[in-house]
């Protein structure tokens, strides 16, 4: 009799309760991981196992034989294979089995787990864990297909929820803001003054989104010349910024200067010579590079690392709401996996109940063709094809109803009537 449970299990340790001095222990290289892969797959307790490590996470996804007994010798393994003593690691690892473990690996997948919700990272990563197990042989039909419908669900919430369409960093809530105020950003131009790590990134994020013009300001000359190379811009003399604000449409500060660089005096020049169209200041310095009255001046819009932050959060509670219905789309899910499983528990019971059907009507025809020796082969042959059809237009109904008795609380009754009726254990 074949078992209705999946004994799934699923053992980790990741961002939330371990700290990275522990995670970065528990680490698999890629070399490591096909080696353990390979060990997993030795293992008799071991049906099937995938291995997914990332800076924030350490897992092991297994179909087992027995789900506590797995559950430990996971366990016991990581910890072996990193030569670390399991009693002082047990406290951070986490471990599902069944219908926890497939929502979990459903929830990493859509980035629901991840340190920032919803960003698009952590599926490529689950995807390069599933290819790397998979080309180690240490996957079958049941993990293939967890991991692939986990990739569905994945695009499902993306395409259904707004779980990554708000910036949740602040390089990505200057873009979100500046595509508000120019609507298309193709053909813009953008000046850093200062070259902080924050400002290059969202510079960079501005010039994925269609902006072709480049200008970099820095006190030091040779740093503004190795940024511009990089940003594929122009280098300009810290002193001459100032009558060069014109032609940004997009100014974004990130000095360390004690006091504001830019003054209203200073924008109202560069707006009148722009002939009033919009200029976008983001001022990410602290403290603050640009004088706060400059956002008194027509078609002039500040925003200070405050704004900024306080986009990213709101962007973040949406975020949240979002999440809410991507569990919704995830518990469906977890529902069709468990049907999907069922009927697949029930395939070799439909096939042993048909090829015992099978064996019956051959034995039962060859005797009654003994004694019709006078019929033509045509004629065997239609009496073969008719009984054929007999067989398959009795077991039709059962074979379909099977299916679907198995998807209900009670379905492993129905397997077992089935097989009892037949004599499929005898």
């Amino acid at each position: 009799m074949i078992s209705t449970e999946s004994n799934l299990v699923l053992v980790g340790v990741n961002h939330k309760a371990t700290p990275v001095e522990i995670r970065e222990k528990l680490a698999f290289n890629q070399v490591k991981l096909e080696a353990s892969l390979e060990h997993l797959v030795r293992c008799p307790e071991i049906v099937e196992n995938i291995i997914l490590s990332t800076c924030n996470r350490v897992e092991i996804y297994a179909r087992v034989e027995n789900t506590d007994q797995g559950i430990q010798l996971l366990k016991d393994f990581i910890c072996d294979y990193h030569g670390l003593s399991r009693g002082s690691l047990d406290q951070y690892f986490y471990s599902y089995r069944d219908n926890q473990a497939i929502e979990h690996l459903f929830r990493v997948s859509s980035s629901l787990d991840s340190m920032i919700l919803g960003e698009a990272q952590i599926l490529g990563q689950v995807k390069d864990a599933y290819n790397t197990a998979r080309a180690s042989s240490s996957t079958g039909l049941v993990l293939n297909q967890l991991f692939e419908k986990a990739f569905n669900v994945a695009k499902k919430v993306r395409e259904e929820t707004g779980i990554s369409e708000r910036g949740v960093s602040i390089s990505s809530a200057a873009v979100e803001l500046a595509k508000k105020i120019f609507d298309d950003l193709e053909n813009h131009s953008v000046m850093l003054v200062g070259t902080g790590e924050m400002a290059e990134l969202a510079a960079k994020h501005l010039i994925s989104y269609g902006v072709k013009t480049v200008y970099v300001a820095s006190r030091t000359y040779e740093r503004a010349i190795s940024l511009a190379q990089t940003l594929n811009g122009c280098a300009l003399d810290f002193d001459a910024f100032k009558e060069e604000l014109y032609r940004a449409d997009i100014v974004i500060t990130s000095t360390s200067a004690p006091k504001f660089i830019i003054n209203k005096e200073m924008i109202e020049k560069a707006i009148h010579k722009r002939k009033n169209k919009p200029i976008f200041l983001i001022d990410i310095a602290v403290p603050r590079d640009i004088a706060p009255e400059v956002n008194d001046l027509e078609n002039v819009y500040l925003y200070d690392i405050d704004d900024l932050q306080n986009v990213v959060n709101a962007n973040m509670e949406e975020r949240q709401k979002e999440a809410e219905n991507a569990m919704e789309i995830i518990k469906q899910e977890v529902a069709k996996f468990n049907n999907w499983f069922s009927i697949l528990d029930a395939v070799p019971t439909i096939i042993e109940m048909r090829n015992r059907a099978e064996e019956m009507r051959k034995i039962e025809v060859e005797k009654t063709l003994k004694n019709l020796s006078h019929l033509s082969k045509n004629d065997q042959k239609a009496i073969h094809q008719l009984t054929q059809s007999l067989v398959n237009k009795i077991l039709h109904k059962p074979t379909i109803n099977l299916k679907k008795k198995i998807q209900s609380k009670d379905g492993h009754v129905y397997l077992q009537a089935i097989r009892h009726l037949f004599h499929l254990d005898d």
